[in-house]
């Protein structure tokens, strides 16, 4: 008397289709997925740019001001004085400066948490909608198995 081998690909086949896939929620899903990469890309290359462009701006103002500092004088007096209101402007220069950056960090920051809520609220409404529509399947599938 042989041995019958179990048919692993028709159990499976049968499992399967005993507990269908909703492709359909799969597809909302990776879009959503997408579209939140998309929203959280534009706010991470809007505070690059911003703030690459806030740096170009800084440099050039610091620049300026060490040109000024660097032109020939005629009292040796006007060079010490000339450095100290280089370094009393840079240092004024860099407070605004950080604080533009603070800025923009602190957009950043707001526009990441609302983005963050936002796809918790849809991913929420999304599985509470994908679980409502497998456990309706779920049941259909029970009634329909001790039906025969």
């Amino acid at each position: 008397m042989a041995a019958k081998t179990q048919d692993y690909t028709a159990m499976m086949k049968d499992m399967m289709g005993a507990f269908p896939m909703d492709t359909k929620s799969m597809e909302t899903m990776w879009q959503s997925q997408a579209a939140f990469a998309e929203k959280m890309s534009a706010v991470a290359i809007d505070a690059a740019q911003k703030s690459t462009d806030l740096s170009a701006r800084w440099t050039q103002d610091t620049l300026s001001k060490f040109s000024a500092m660097t032109r020939a004088k005629t009292e040796p007096s006007d060079y010490a004085k000339s450095m100290t209101d280089f370094a009393s402007a840079s240092a004024e220069s860099a407070a605004e400066h950080m604080a533009a950056f603070a800025e923009i960090a602190k957009k950043v920051q707001a526009e990441t948490l609302e983005l963050m809520l936002a796809a918790g609220k849809d991913m929420s409404e999304d599985m509470t909608a994908v679980a409502k529509k497998a456990t309706d399947e779920m049941t259909s599938a029970a009634k329909k198995a001790s039906a025969k």
